[in-house]
């Protein structure tokens, strides 16, 4: 008994299923570009400076972040589609009677799967990250206005915000959670032109009432001798949850970058367990695209013989968003710390993985 297919035969599963997913992927960012275009231009509407052409770049920036949720249903639906061809034409009728088993005729289809997710998780992440970084600036920029930036590097904290006399930089080494003590605290002042004012070195800083507050504060001014002050206090427009919402969100972050990015953000204080849960993520998404293979096959092998096209659709949303939903349902318990980033990165696909193997087990000849 032969365990492999023919190269060819091989080849022509693969190339059959390939540019089915790779139509459906086609026809669904364009019905989520057209969508997304929509929304940023009523948003652009009240702003006189935003062009159409720049409305229609930021479409094209924004595509990838709901392009990478709809990956795992292109997966499965242009797997219900090959299967459905392969039936409609005999092609699984003749695998069949010339004695292949199932898993021979799915093994190319679940290689291509899996290829996808290789090169999702490599290649084409990174390249999302960065245009979705890229539209968040402009949509900061443009939309929104924002008057403050924040970011975390390996020096720390580091926040921009406008002031009535010009604005200032804020640094801080340290950020103990959940508490938002930060210390190690440096503040430069700068007027409207740019130019330096004055400079607060701080033990400690915490947000209170709108205002950072500083304790044992040093103010080294232009021109004027050190001067220690017991409290001194900065008015702010920002909350705790809206300088942890300006940090760099997971699907900011380029695969590659990911582990040094978490490693930052733990030296700094901050709870990483949403990066890492997205990075483990990544790694089982070759795993969750073969299991979507292996659940398609399950529903469209039975009833594509059956001509029940209809059923096999409607079965195939079913599993799609039960997966999905499993699947952000597991992320949130992990992000709140009730269930270990392994377990919820990793558990949806392996169990999704192992339902569909043991269906077909029972049902078919494999």
């Amino acid at each position: 008994m032969k365990y492999f297919l023919p190269a060819t035969l091989s080849a022509y599963l693969a190339r059959t299923y390939l540019v089915a997913f790779l139509q459906l992927l086609g026809v669904l960012l364009s019905i989520v570009y057209l969508f997304d275009t929509v929304e940023i231009l009523r948003r652009a509407a009240k702003f006189e400076n935003v062009s159409l052409l720049l409305v229609l770049e930021m479409g094209l920036l924004k595509l990838p972040e709901v392009g990478q949720i709809i990956l795992p249903f292109a997966i499965l639906f242009s797997a219900l589609y090959t299967f459905w061809f392969l039936a409609r034409r005999h092609e699984l009728v003749i695998l069949r009677a010339a004695g292949l088993s199932v898993w021979q005729f799915l093994a190319p289809i679940i290689g291509v799967a899996m290829m996808i997710g290789v090169f999702h998780m490599t290649v084409i992440n990174p390249i999302s990250a960065m245009l979705i970084s890229r539209y968040q600036a402009m949509e900061a920029n443009y939309l929104e206005e924002k008057e403050s930036t924040v970011a975390v590097g390996e020096q720390g904290l580091w926040l921009r915000q406008r002031t009535a006399e010009g604005g200032v930089i804020l640094h801080a080494s340290k950020v103990q959670m959940p508490e938002w003590k930060l210390s190690g605290v440096t503040v430069f002042y700068f007027s409207k032109e740019g130019d330096f004012l004055r400079r607060l070195d701080a033990g400690t800083a915490v947000i209170e009432n709108a205002s950072w507050v500083f304790n044992n504060a040093i103010v080294n001014s232009k021109g004027r001798a050190p001067e220690r002050i017991a409290r001194e206090s900065l008015p702010t427009n920002l909350t705790v949850n809206e300088i942890e919402e300006s940090f760099s969100t997971p699907e900011q972050t380029p695969f590659w970058v990911l582990p040094s990015y978490i490693r930052t953000m733990e030296a700094t204080g901050f709870d990483s367990r949403k990066l890492r849960i997205h990075f483990q993520s990544l790694l089982a998404q070759p795993l969750l695209f073969a299991a979507m293979v292996i659940l398609a096959a399950t529903v469209s092998l039975r009833m594509a013989r059956f001509q029940a096209t209809a059923l096999m659709i409607g079965s195939g949303v079913v599993i799609g968003f039960l997966v999905f939903f499993a699947s952000s349902f597991l992320k949130a318990l992990g992000a709140s710390d009730q269930i270990p980033v392994l377990v919820a990165a990793w558990f949806p696909p392996v169990i999704a993985l192992f339902l569909g193997m043991s269906v077909i087990l029972t049902t078919e000849d494999g």
